[in-house]
């Protein structure tokens, strides 16, 4: 059985910081492409970042509208994927998945093409101002 489990979402002023952790039981982070996704209610779900199986620059990739704010990372030996957010603005409110897609590595690990086999339960993020 597979779980991904997110945390750390909550309720923070703009400009403030949060942390959120998905710990993955059931298969192995660091073989996976690992995705965090957002969703507001009545839109789509948007890809925010993903982070790779290779250990070179094109581990992690981002859409625009988080660049140089969010960073993904991955700890392989809690078998855990972070998202760290700085700089949170009232649109970045959302409810926050993580994702695994069992398939894409390399440069193929992105947004746009992540093709989710297993998703988390999410953790909500809400932004003031």
């Amino acid at each position: 059985q597979v779980d991904l489990v997110e945390s750390g979402g909550g309720s923070v002023q703009a400009g403030g910081s949060l942390r959120l952790s998905c710990v993955v039981s059931g298969i192995t982070v660091k073989r996976a492409c690992m995705g965090w996704f957002r969703q507001i209610p009545g839109k789509e779900r948007e890809g925010v970042g993903t982070v790779s199986t290779v250990a070179d620059a094109r581990a992690v990739s981002y859409v625009d509208s988080v660049k140089g704010r969010f960073t993904i990372s991955r700890e392989n030996a809690k078998n855990t994927v972070y998202l760290q957010m700085t700089g949170l603005k009232p649109e970045d409110t959302a409810m926050y998945y993580c994702a695994a897609d069992l398939h894409s590595s390399g440069g193929d690990c992105r947004p746009s093409r992540f093709e989710a086999n297993y998703w988390g339960q999410g953790t909500q993020v809400t932004v003031s101002s």
